[in-house]
C-alpha cells in the first residue's frame, strides 16, 4: 500500500482483539509493509529474543480457524496459495519491533501509521467505557427514581380512586320524633310507669 492511500481507517480492520489482546495478523503486517510474509517470519525468527510473549504469538489452531474466516470476508488466496503453517499474532509493540527488524523505509513509515491506528482504537475503546459507566450510572438513578415514584405512586393511588356512593337520600318527609299527638312507644312506657309508681 502507499502511504497516501493509506490512513488509520484502513488499517482499523486489520485489528483483531483475540486472547484479550488487540493484534495485527502477521499476513497484514507483512503487506502493511510491503515485504512477503515468509520474510516476517524469517526476520521474526532471527530475532526472536526481541518478541516476548507479549509483543507476538502464534495462533492456535482454533483461533487460526476463526482469523482464517475473518480474512475470507475481505480477501481470498490465489489459485493454489495457502498459508503452510499458522500465523503469528502481533501487538502494537511486536508491531514496532517488526518494523524495525525489518529495516525498509517503508516499514519504517508504515510502523508510524500502525502506532496511531492502535491508539486511535484505544481512545475509542476508553470512550465507549466512558459512555458505558455513564450509562449504568443513569440506569442506577432511574432505578433509584422508579423506586420513589412507585411509592408516591402508591400513596397517590387511594386519592385517585373515584369516592364511595354515598346513599341517596328517601324522597318526601321524613319524621324523626312526633311533635304533636301521642308520644312513641317508649315515652308512653315510662308514663305509665311514672302513674303506676305514684298510685
Amino acid at each position: 500500500m502507499s502511504e497516501s492511500s493509506l490512513s488509520t481507517d484502513n488499517i482499523l480492520p486489520l485489528i483483531h482483539t483475540i486472547r484479550g489482546q488487540r493484534v495485527i495478523l502477521g499476513f497484514d503486517l507483512a503487506k502493511l509493509y510491503g515485504v512477503p510474509t515468509k520474510r516476517l517470519n524469517e526476520q521474526v525468527r532471527r530475532n526472536a529474543e526481541r518478541f516476548p510473549s507479549d509483543f507476538m504469538f502464534q495462533l492456535a489452531v482454533d483461533e487460526w480457524d476463526e482469523a482464517t474466516s475473518l480474512r475470507s470476508q475481505f480477501a481470498t488466496l490465489k489459485q493454489g496459495q495457502h498459508q503452510k503453517y499458522r500465523p503469528y499474532a502481533f501487538t502494537e509493540h511486536g508491531a514496532i519491533m517488526a518494523a524495525n527488524v525489518l529495516n525498509s523505509p517503508q516499514a519504517v513509515a508504515m510502523g508510524v501509521f500502525i502506532v496511531r491506528a492502535f491508539v486511535q482504537q484505544r481512545e475509542v475503546i476508553a470512550a465507549n467505557d466512558a459512555i458505558l459507566k455513564r450509562l449504568a450510572e443513569i440506569d442506577k438513578t432511574l432505578l433509584l427514581h422508579d423506586k420513589a415514584l412507585r411509592d408516591v405512586y402508591q400513596k397517590l393511588l387511594p386519592l385517585l380512586q373515584p369516592p364511595p356512593d354515598l346513599p341517596k337520600p328517601k324522597i318526601g318527609f321524613r319524621e324523626t320524633s312526633p311533635r304533636y299527638g301521642s308520644p312513641n312507644k317508649k315515652s308512653r312506657n315510662s308514663v305509665t310507669a311514672l302513674r303506676r309508681s305514684s298510685v
